[in-house]
């Protein structure tokens, strides 16, 4: 495990998935992140790579060629190896292994860097292309913020509000996490979207269409706020399990499956590709 710590955060990142687990806004004695309680949902901010979402029959079509892959990909459930780290600093890598390309037919360097610059933790994405051929993938966060802040709060006191004026349409998915085709308005007065408890009953809010590139976690009750910088993504989930404190703010670079779309990984939407000897970076910021 690695800890960052400065005079604004202390954060800590474990080796298993190279997942965030704890940042700590140490003026306000407030633990930020969501704590993994195994009763609602076990996980603090997983890393999702080399697919973002489901595959339908948990299947992944290469060149032709079938490999299992269960939802959000290998990453979140591997061993990294931490490469180096210091007070602002730690970098993850997760290199390809005999057992990766059994289900990931690709030769790559899967890094994960933290760095800390003051009140703000920024989270970069790198891939390194290794092969002698393109590399497809998708790659997305999934970190869980506690709501509320403070004891004694409701969750309803806290909305998300946006960095620029959306008319916010969600895609729907089905119960088994595919996107149907259909859409939905949802009401985001003054670009403010409140939190409410019935507010993910039928899976996760997912836009693809924003204009903003910052939402922000704040409460009508005081001017403590998260703000979550997705300058590089696409696309944006949004998400909580019932029963559970916290909200989550999902950057992603591609999504699940649509229903009746089982297509090679090369034909996904929204993939990204990477030439032999090339390098992929994309970076998103927590700030307190």
């Amino acid at each position: 495990m690695a800890v960052l710590e400065n005079d604004f955060l202390k954060v800590e990142v474990s080796t298993k998935g190279a997942q965030l687990t704890s940042v700590y806004d140490k003026a306000n004695n407030i633990e930020h992140l969501w704590q993994a309680d195994a009763n609602i949902w076990p996980w603090h901010a997983p890393n999702l790579f080399p697919v973002v979402g489901g595959l339908i029959n948990d299947e992944l079509l290469v060149d032709g060629n079938t490999y299992h892959m269960t939802r959000h990909g290998f990453a979140r459930q591997s061993e990294f190896i931490l490469l180096e780290s210091d007070d602002a600093h730690a970098c993850y890598s997760l290199p390809n292994c005999e057992k990766t390309l059994q289900i990931y037919p690709y030769k790559f360097d899967f890094q994960v860097l933290y760095t800390l610059i003051e009140n703000a933790l920024r989270i970069t994405y790198k891939l390194i292309n290794h092969d002698k051929k393109t590399i497809y993938f998708s790659v997305g966060a999934h970190p869980a913020f506690n709501v509320p802040f403070y004891p004694g709060e409701k969750y309803e006191d806290y909305y998300l509000e946006f960095e620029l004026e959306e008319k916010l349409t969600t895609h729907l998915l089905s119960s088994e996490g595919f996107f149907t085709g259909e859409t939905h308005p949802v009401e985001a007065p003054k670009n403010k979207l409140y939190l409410t408890r019935d507010l993910f009953k039928n899976d996760a809010l997912v836009f693809k269409d924003l204009r903003s590139r910052e939402v922000c976690i704040k409460s009508d009750k005081h001017d403590k706020s998260i703000s979550v910088e997705f300058p590089h993504f696409n696309y944006l989930g949004i998400w909580a399990k019932g029963g559970g404190n916290f909200v989550c703010i999902e950057p992603w670079l591609g999504c699940a499956d649509s229903v009746g779309k089982h297509v090679d990984i090369s034909e996904k939407e929204d993939i990204q590709k990477l030439k032999p000897g090339h390098v992929f970076e994309a970076a998103f910021f927590i700030s307190i």
